[in-house]
C-alpha cells in the first residue's frame, strides 16, 4: 500500500493596502505587471476595467481630500467596487497558476501577486505505537476511500503465524491482550469496491 501523496499547492496572495494612496498604487502595479503578460492572455475582469476603476477612485480620493460633501462616501464606494475587481482578478489569476503545475508560484508572481503555500500533507503511513494502557496498541494507516475496509493482523513469532483483529470501516484500530516486553508485528490489507488488496510489508512495536 503506498502513502498518500504530499501535495502543496500556491496560492494568489493579494495583500491589499488599506489605505486609498497605497490601493491605488497597488492595483496599477498590477495592472502594469499583467498588461502584455503572455500567461495572462484574456484577463477577466479585463485591465481596461480595472484602470477605469482605478482612475475613479484617484478622483474620488481627491474630492474627498478637498472636502467636498459627500465626497467621502463617494471614495469609499468607488474603493469597494475596485476591490470587487480585484478579488475577481485573484480568481483568475489563481486558475491560470493552477493551469500550470510546475511553474503556478512563478506565474502567480508574474501578475504583481505575492504567492502563500499551502503546507504539505504529510504522508499517512502504516504505523503501530504504544496504546493507551499496558499491553495495547494503536495502528494507523492511510485512508483506502470512502467504503474500503480494513483487515488488521498480527504476530508474536516473527512472522511465522498471524492472529487476525476485527476488521475495521476506518483506518484505525486498537489492539489489546498484548505482552509487556514482547516485539510484536503488525500487518494491514484494505478491501475497497475495486476488491482486496495485498497485505502490507509488517510493522513492529515493542509492546509496554
Amino acid at each position: 500500500m503506498s502513502a498518500t501523496k504530499s501535495v502543496q499547492r500556491s496560492l494568489v496572495s493579494l495583500d491589499l493596502p488599506k489605505k486609498v494612496p497605497a490601493l491605488i498604487s497597488y492595483a496599477t502595479s498590477v495592472v502594469t505587471a499583467m498588461t502584455g503578460n503572455p500567461s495572462y492572455t484574456t484577463p477577466a475582469p479585463t485591465l481596461a476595467s480595472i484602470t477605469t476603476a482605478i482612475t475613479a477612485l484617484q478622483t474620488a480620493e481627491s474630492a474627498a481630500i478637498a472636502r467636498t460633501k459627500g465626497a467621502v462616501t463617494a471614495r469609499n464606494d468607488k474603493k469597494t467596487a475596485l476591490v470587487a475587481l480585484l478579488q475577481e482578478l485573484k480568481a483568475y489569476i489563481q486558475k491560470t497558476g493552477d493551469a500550470d503545475t510546475d511553474n503556478s508560484a512563478a506565474v502567480i508572481q508574474s501578475a504583481g501577486v505575492s504567492v502563500r503555500k499551502t503546507p504539505a500533507r504529510k504522508p499517512r503511513v502504516f504505523s503501530a505505537v504504544q496504546g493507551p494502557a499496558t499491553g495495547t496498541a494503536k495502528l494507523v494507516t492511510a485512508s483506502a476511500g470512502l467504503r474500503a475496509s480494513y483487515e488488521w493482523q498480527y504476530s508474536v513469532d516473527g512472522g511465522k503465524t498471524w492472529v487476525a483483529v476485527p476488521a475495521t470501516m476506518q483506518a484505525k484500530t486498537g489492539v489489546t491482550g498484548l505482552t509487556p516486553g514482547a516485539t510484536v508485528q503488525f500487518r494491514y490489507l484494505a478491501v475497497t469496491t475495486a476488491g482486496q488488496g495485498d497485505w502490507s510489508a509488517p510493522v513492529s512495536l515493542l509492546v509496554k
